[in-house]
């Protein structure tokens, strides 16, 4: 090793600053050599006792072995080297440069005899020591710093080998011990001897391997077929743990049955659990020897308390029990199970607790649940069903058979047509909660749903689409007071709901534009946005060809809003006759509105004057039209003298036409009114109820009664008396006929009976669109004959049910067949009777 070192110029003429400096510097050298010498000494002597060799460092360099010099040649060494120094110095010449040269002993360090033997005497007992918990003889630096010398001397393989003999003995002594292999012994004192005697070795390894780290650092990491002194020392103890069956065999029945005690709600040792678990899995036995027998008695305990539970509990208090299990198995693996057991542990308590009673599950409690509206449990049920197979799909199943269940029960019974639809909705709003909230908005339980109503709420044909048609109907009439624009837009929202699962929609469009006649005819319209408002909504739903007729009643409404301020002006200008008599006439495209039959009855001549005057303005701006006068339709306000006072009576064009008959005469038979008006028998006798028999009796009837009968005398009443000054005198509705269907029991041979009622204006309307739909069907065969020329019988049939809109029999499309081919639309094929030919 050599160094190098430049000095600037000195002057060499005075001494200055440097120079003192300088030669302080050297004598303070001078004194640290020697000081250094006599401490060199001072150390080769300890080592040359213990050792006889040099030492060497923590860090692998070795020292340098000065045992062979003595004091007095160390102090000449170092004299002689500080005063060669200076002298060089001195004499140096400003810029040379200097080489200090620094050489080995030339003598190698050597240990002295018996220094290997006395050295594993040494080391021997002190491990014995620490495995006995003992004290130690020596320090731990003079036992390391031996350990250190073996290893550097080569000696490091028997120093390993006979470390590995003597860790191997303690453990077979300490395994062998009557107190862990005794029976007699409590299983708890058992665990905790165990658990002490691990934590002891661990200990023990820790200290053992401080005191041979050089070892483990040196010829272990350069050997890697062997174990380090940690390694080794686990290896050992699982090795002799594992052959001596009684002792694991105990320490895993110890631990269950701990375990066994804490499931049953006593209180236990986790941390004697979480040590004894951990030093199974050190030991690298805790699959092997733990885990398969944990995970036995951890079925046989689930198994056993389900099939107990479920006779004992409801579903949801079962539900909070089997979620408190899963709950306390989770705290267990995360406070003393290894991580590896979470799955199978969690299967296994999933697959006893609730996969194994999936089906007694639902079936007995899901329908008090959704009966109940139990959202709490509901949701705890499916986020326990979800975690086990096929859980989501059964309890989707059951869900859509409760639906399905309960909806068939409010629309088959007759009893419940008034508020069926308001019953559908509460429905359909509850179950959109439960999908939402406790099943988690999932995609198949909305559609289970969507499917479920849409079965149910079609096995009574017809009915709940004229029901919904008429809940509409009472939404938006003017009537329908305490709801917000709001709150009613949200209404027909949830209707729209219920309308898209109707089949049979052509049979709301009858009743729904029947109803909105009437609205727009009498002006009993709610909001007239709110009537645009459902109309598009229907149009964005079925079509623009389902709504083209609405829509153009509505425009027909406008276009006599025009029309009767045009006659108003004409009137005015031209002609007196009408100036007492508030007009206001209604043009009707016969195309856009529903059918009324056509009714002549007998004008008193205060209303024939006006017609005619309309007739004439009418026809002359629109040439070519026919008017034709629907007087069921109209309405009327009347201006009546009482004795208490006037009054003002809205009535019907009817009403009106019976009430002036009393200006002439004060008592009329019944002949003598149907005479004298032409009113139709039934519509007559509807009519003088509403006015003798009703709230706001305005005539008499002789004799009194309810029911109007031939002979009958009707007297005007001028006693009459009511608060309001405008009373509106409602018609009469239809009387409903008695439909009696009659069926035997399936098991004897009782008849049952069922009576159900049926306006005649609703029958009317019924059969309009059965109608209207032998008119579709008759379209549709056609316009598929045309375009396919030759088809079997069969194969039209198929196509009839995928264009026609409605639901339909297949004999119902036989009879249709059969008509078109006795008008020559088509022909059977001679050859085969089943194909059908069209006839161009």
């Amino acid at each position: 090793m050599s160094a190098a070192k430049k000095y600037k110029p000195m002057d060499t003429s005075e001494p200055n600053e440097n120079t003192e400096n300088i030669a302080a510097c050297l004598k303070k050298a001078e004194n640290a050599a020697a000081t250094t010498a006599a401490s060199s000494l001072g150390r080769s002597a300890f080592s040359a006792q213990n050792m006889n060799s040099a030492a060497a460092s923590t860090n692998g360099d070795r020292l340098p072995n000065f045992s062979k010099l003595g004091a007095n040649h160390g102090e000449i060494r170092a004299t002689s080297t500080t005063s060669n120094l200076l002298n060089r110095i001195h004499n140096s010449k400003p810029g040379d440069v200097k080489k200090i040269v620094i050489k080995n002993f030339k003598a190698k360090p050597t240990l002295p005899e018996n220094y290997s033997e006395d050295t594993y005497v040494k080391l021997e007992e002190a491990v014995i020591a620490i495995q006995l918990s003992k004290p130690i003889k020596y320090s731990l630096e003079e036992l390391y710093q031996a350990v250190v010398n073996m290893c550097s001397h080569k000696m490091d393989a028997q120093l390993y080998a006979n470390l590995k003999e003597l860790t191997e003995q303690h453990v077979k002594r300490n395994i062998k011990l009557k107190e862990l292999t005794g029976g007699s012994l409590d299983k708890l004192i058992l665990l905790e001897k165990i658990n002490h005697w691990w934590l002891s070795f661990c200990q023990q390894m820790i200290m053992i391997r401080s005191i041979f780290l050089y070892m483990d650092r040196t010829y272990v990491l350069q050997n890697s077929s062997i174990h380090s002194i940690w390694d080794m020392g686990l290896d050992l103890f699982r090795i002799h743990f594992a052959q001596n069956n009684v002792v694991q065999k105990r320490t895993v029945d110890g631990l269950l049955t701990l375990i066994e005690k804490e499931r049953q709600g006593s209180s236990v040792d986790r941390g004697l659990l979480k040590s004894l678990v951990r030093m199974l899995c050190d030991l690298q036995i805790y699959t092997s020897s733990f885990e398969e027998k944990f995970l036995d008695a951890t079925n046989q305990l689930y198994k056993a308390e389900s099939q107990r539970k479920m006779q004992e509990l409801e579903v949801p208090e079962y539900l909070q029990h089997v979620n408190k299990r899963l709950a306390e198995e989770n705290e267990r693996l995360l406070h003393y199970l290894d991580s590896s057991t979470k799955h199978p542990l969690i299967y296994n308590v999933e697959k006893e607790l609730l996969a194994e009673h999936l089906t007694t599950i639902l079936q007995k409690g899901l329908d008090s649940l959704l009966e109940d509206n139990r959202l709490n449990d509901l949701t705890l049920l499916y986020g326990l069903l979800s975690r086990v197979k096929n859980g989501t799909s059964e309890l989707c199943g059951n869900f859509n058979g409760y639906i399905k269940k309960k909806g068939r029960t409010i629309v088959i019974d007759p009893e419940k047509d008034k508020s069926m639809v308001q019953d559908l909705l509460d429905f359909k709003d509850k179950m959109d909660v439960i999908v939402r909230n406790c099943f988690e908005h999932n995609e198949k339980f909305t559609n289970s749903l969507r499917e479920a109503f849409e079965f149910f709420i079609n096995q009574r044909a017809n009915k709940p689409a004229e029901l919904i048609a008429k809940y509409v109907d009472m939404k938006l009439r003017s009537g329908n007071k305490g709801t917000t624009d709001e709150e009613l837009e949200k209404t027909l929202d949830k209707i729209m709901v219920l309308f898209r699962f109707i089949h049979g929609k052509d049979v709301f469009e009858a009743f729904y534009k029947k109803d909105l006649a009437k609205r727009l005819l009498v002006g009993k319209s709610a909001s007239v946005d709110s009537e645009k408002s459902m109309l598009s909504k229907l149009k964005q739903e079925c079509g623009g060809g389902f709504t083209s007729k609405l829509e153009g009643m509505f425009k027909d409404m406008e276009l006599s809003r025009d029309i009767n301020i045009a006659f108003r002006g004409h009137a005015l200008s031209n002609n007196r006759d009408v100036h007492n008599l508030d007009l206001s006439v209604s043009i009707l495209t016969m195309g856009y509105w529903p059918t009324y039959p056509p009714t002549e009855v007998t004008m008193p001549p205060q209303f024939i004057n006006p017609q005619q005057i309309f007739n004439k303005f009418y026809l002359e701006k629109h040439s070519g039209r026919k008017l034709q006068w629907q007087p069921t339709l109209g309405n009327c306000m009347l201006r009546a003298q009482f004795d208490a006072g006037p009054k003002e009576l809205m009535v019907s064009l009817f009403q009106a036409l019976v009430l002036l008959l009393f200006n002439d005469k004060t008592v009329m038979s019944y002949e003598e009114i149907l005479a004298a008006t032409s009113i139709e028998d039934g519509e007559l006798r509807r009519t003088l109820q509403s006015l003798a028999c009703g709230r706001a009796r305005v005539i008499t009837k002789t004799p009194k009664g309810r029911d109007i009968e031939d002979g009958d005398q009707f007297d005007f009443n001028n006693e009459f008396t009511n608060k309001l000054f405008r009373i509106k005198i409602n018609q009469i509705q239809m009387k409903e006929t008695v439909i009696l269907t009659t069926f035997r029991h399936n098991q004897g041979n009782n008849l049952l009976f069922k009576l159900t009622f049926q306006n005649e204006e609703q029958k009317a309307t019924e059969e309009r669109v059965f109608q209207d739909r032998q008119y579709q069907i008759d379209a549709a065969i056609v316009r598929i004959m045309k375009m396919r020329k030759t088809l079997s019988h069969n194969l039209l049939i198929t196509e009839l049910f995928n264009q026609l809109t409605f639901p339909v029999k297949p004999a119902d499309l036989k009879k249709r067949i059969e008509s078109l081919i006795d008008r020559d639309y088509m022909e059977r094929d001679k050859d085969n009777q089943n194909q059908y030919n069209y006839v161009a």
